[in-house]
Formats: C-alpha cells, sequence, structure tokens
C-alpha cells in the first residue's frame, strides 16, 4: 500500500505520489494491463525482462568487484 502525507503543498504530494507509483512499477502495470496481450507476445516480454534483470544483475555484480 502506498501512503503519501499531506501537508499543505498538494502539488508536492501528487509528485510523490507519481514517484513512488512508478518505483513500485504500478504504472508500468497499469499500462500493460489496459490492453489485451496474446500469449506469444506476454511469453517474448517476460523473456526480455528476464534478459534485462540478469544484465542488471551482473553489472552490479561487476561494479562492486
Amino acid at each position: 500500500m502506498i501512503e503519501v502525507e499531506v501537508r499543505g503543498d498538494l502539488e508536492y504530494a501528487i509528485r510523490q505520489l507519481k514517484k513512488k507509483l512508478q518505483i513500485d512499477g504500478i504504472k508500468r502495470e497499469l499500462k500493460r494491463r489496459e490492453y489485451y496481450e496474446k500469449p506469444s507476445v506476454k511469453a517474448r516480454r517476460k523473456q526480455a525482462e528476464a534478459r534485462r534483470k540478469l544484465r542488471k544483475f551482473n553489472r552490479l555484480k561487476k561494479a562492486s568487484f
């Protein structure tokens, strides 16, 4: 559950909420669910996400040495 405390400036609170939604990946998920996705396209997308995640992990692993 995402919470943003509003203490006066509503515009600032909206920006904070949008940032939290983007970090959690909720905006991407909502955009993806907007239209039907064929099973073959879904499988390709998941494979691409896994490759990106693996590359990021390896890049971070290399940087820690």
